[in-house]
């Protein structure tokens, strides 16, 4: 089961896709998996036994607390996906056990792809982190992909303000199987392009009033 579309997809092709969708596609041992720390999951053996691959990226955005709430906000509007080949609906709340469409533009077709938000994390008992806030989210039946994704935003002891994408993911359709180089091709663009447009969007200016 794939979804696709001809058309940018609206709200009823992204409700149909996630009506259709079913529950998670992936083991329920990795479910919140992505809250873990870059090295626990390199480290961790069954992952890669599994056939899941890491991908992690973390860029700076800016410094102090004004610069982290506006990025807080940035991620909880979905600027991170505001992108012109892919797309999250922005009015997605972030609560646990919503589920929503990635809808990304490959080729011809649209390919829509349902996911659920597995978690939610604010605050940080790690002391090198003054703030903290990221979600995760699992892939659902009819997603091209089997795993996890975390976006978050964290300042750090020096005021710093990082953005981060951590995710472990592997092929759940034939078509990703064989296209699997180009599907990771893809996750470390997507990482790219994405960092640039949600740093773009909380450096800039606020327009005055």
């Amino acid at each position: 089961m794939v979804f696709l579309c001809w058309n940018r997809p609206s709200l009823k092709d992204q409700k149909d896709c996630i009506n259709k969708s079913g529950s998670f596609n992936y083991d329920t041992k990795y479910r919140g998996a992505t809250a873990k720390p870059l090295s626990s999951l390199l480290q961790d053996g069954e992952l890669a036994k599994d056939g899941f691959f890491v991908n992690h990226s973390r860029v700076l955005v800016g410094s102090g607390l004004p610069t982290y709430e506006k990025a807080k906000t940035a991620l909880q509007s979905w600027r991170h996906f505001a992108l012109n080949w892919a797309f999250v609906n922005p009015k997605t709340p972030i609560r646990t056990e919503t589920k929503f469409c990635v809808c990304t533009k490959q080729f011809l077709p649209w390919v829509l792809m349902p996911l659920q938000v597995s978690y939610v994390t604010e605050g940080s008992d790690r002391e090198k982190l003054k703030a903290s806030f990221g979600f995760g989210s699992g892939t659902l039946q009819g997603h091209l992909l089997a795993g996890e994704e975390r976006f978050s935003v964290e300042m750090d002891a020096n005021d710093q303000v990082w953005y981060e994408i951590l995710s472990l993911s592997k092929p759940a359709h034939f078509l990703s199987s064989i296209g699997y180089p180009y599907v990771q091709f893809q996750q470390k663009y997507f990482a790219h392009q994405s960092a640039n447009a949600f740093i773009k969007h909380v450096t800039a200016e606020t327009p005055p009033l």
